[in-house]
């Protein structure tokens, strides 16, 4: 898998966290950007370590299923891509606190629901034989990045754009998947 695939994977397995940033941004007054770093911490650290549970729990499977990894890999993919489009479709819109306090439990939480999908495709790299921690460090700086933004996006021009992103993430992690299962078909090259 390439550096542009695995970045590719990062930006659309964070759109969940910068949909969640981007409404810790609408709640306060004014950006701290240190609480814009502790929250793009909880997220990016949960982001990157999610695929190496995956990739270990995958990995320790894999001669077992070996034969069908790639659909596998694909329906995990799919799955998780297909969920993230309906969910913006959906268009519900986060709740918003007025009055923003950096609350550890909250953000643990958060982070641990946001990185779910991260383990799943974590699992799906182990069937492809990727370099874990090259793209579990890829996918947490991508995420804390992200993160960092959207409470300074948020914070400016609210959650017009939270849809938009979940959407475009959900199609990202649909084409990687069915590229991994034409690849192992030998549809392409």
């Amino acid at each position: 898998m390439s550096f542009i695939e695995i970045l590719l994977i990062g930006v659309a397995l964070s759109m969940d966290a910068f949909a969640v940033s981007v409404c810790k941004g609408l709640s306060m007054k004014e950006v701290r950007y240190s609480h814009a770093a502790v929250i793009a911490l909880y997220f990016g650290g949960f982001q990157a370590l999610m695929p190496l549970l995956g990739w270990l729990g995958g990995s320790y499977a894999k001669s077992y299923i070996e034969k069908y990894d790639h659909w596998i890999a694909f329906a995990l993919l799919l799955l998780i891509g297909l969920n993230m489009v309906r969910d913006a479709l959906k268009g519900e819109e986060e709740e918003i606190d007025p009055d923003f306090k950096l609350d550890h439990k909250e953000l643990l939480l958060m982070a641990i629901a946001t990185s779910i999908d991260a383990l799943a495709v974590g699992i799906a790299l182990a069937m492809d034989d990727v370099n874990i921690g090259f793209a579990a460090s890829i996918i947490g700086i991508t995420t804390f990045s992200l993160s960092f933004i959207g409470v300074a996006i948020g914070n400016r021009i609210g959650a017009r754009f939270q849809s938009k992103a979940q959407l475009a993430g959900g199609i990202v992690l649909i084409l990687i998947g069915i590229k991994i299962l034409f690849e192992h078909m030998g549809w392409l090259g």
